[in-house]
């Protein structure tokens, strides 16, 4: 009589090992195997026009600003032709009109750093005081604050101008700092993130044993928030190094010009009465401008995900 018939008649359940089952293999056999989605085609499709989209403008900027002026018509405009000539183009670039675009690069950097890092701090105070403070009309400043996302800058630019005309602070860098610290977007993030990543608790510890509001914020509160104030960062800094409009209106003297306005202004040469055309120039400026804000992009980026959702599941 076989272990299996024996011991069912006992009562007892046969072994693995009497019903030939071996230990393990019905945990392999129920695992299910993992259901991989099929591509989507149109996704795909979708996905590749993006980064043409993107890639290709890059692309040509690169390409170009490594031909001479005489190639730069005579040849394909996506391929390599003719002389090798981007490190000139940039002695050229550095040099020309005695050095104005070392001018602008150094006014550009000037205006990103206490702008941008101005409106940083900014965004970051305030967002963190309606975030965790209650006062009389909190709701509706939070309502202003809503409506001032929704009107575009171009909306603002000419009342800009004419107030700071009158407060005799056009063609000063001023008058392009001082509308760059302001951020409604970057005040409203902070103020959401906030909301959710420091707790009530911790900031009534903090309170218990003796810290001050000022000290709270320096030490406990700007630790936490240090995700959301790298993506404010990013913000402002890209909004400010490509900032155009406003600096055009508001300067007339180009030794105090960004580098998209003194770009556009080589560029406009060539149509002008007596004016030098400066293609490979302008393209090579372009190219010098692309390189420092792509680099900070990629560098900001790595928190720009955690600065985004974090908060946002508990």
């Amino acid at each position: 009589m076989s272990a299996v018939s024996t011991g069912r008649r006992q009562g007892r359940t046969p072994s693995r090992l009497a019903s030939g089952r071996i230990p393990g293999d019905e945990s392999r056999r129920a695992r299910p195997k993992p259901r991989h989605k099929r591509p989507s085609l149109l996704l795909g499709v979708l996905m590749t026009l993006m980064l043409l989209y993107c890639l290709v403008p890059l692309w040509w900027l690169v390409v170009n600003s490594t031909k001479t002026m005489d190639s730069l018509y005579g040849s394909f405009a996506f391929w390599f032709s003719g002389e090798f000539s981007l490190f000139q183009n940039i002695a050229d670039t550095f040099t020309y009109q005695d050095g104005i675009f070392l001018r602008w690069l150094t006014n550009t950097l000037f205006y990103v750093v206490v702008g941008a890092g101005g409106a940083t701090l900014l965004a970051t105070l305030a967002g963190y005081g309606l975030a965790k403070y209650r006062f009389p009309g909190r709701k509706w400043v939070f309502a202003i604050i809503l409506g001032a996302m929704a009107i575009p800058g171009t909306a603002l630019a000419v009342p800009q101008f004419l107030l700071f005309s009158g407060l005799g602070l056009t063609n000063t860098p001023w008058s392009v700092i001082i509308p760059a610290m302001v951020s409604a977007f970057g005040l409203y993030l902070v103020w959401v993130y906030a909301r959710d990543a420091i707790p009530d608790e911790l900031l009534e510890a903090a309170r218990l044993d003796g810290a001050g509001e000022i000290r709270i914020f320096f030490v406990i509160a700007l630790r936490q928030l240090a995700p959301a104030l790298i993506t404010v960062l990013m913000f402002t800094v890209v909004a400010t190094w490509n900032n155009y409009f406003l600096p055009l209106i508001m300067l007339s003297d180009a030794q105090w010009y960004p580098l998209p306005v003194g770009l556009a202004q080589w560029s406009a040469q060539s149509s002008s009465i007596g004016g030098q055309a400066i293609p490979h120039l302008v393209i090579t400026g372009s190219l010098l401008t692309v390189i420092p804000i792509s680099a900070a992009f990629l560098y900001l980026q790595r928190y720009w995900q955690s600065g985004l959702t974090a908060g946002s599941v508990k």
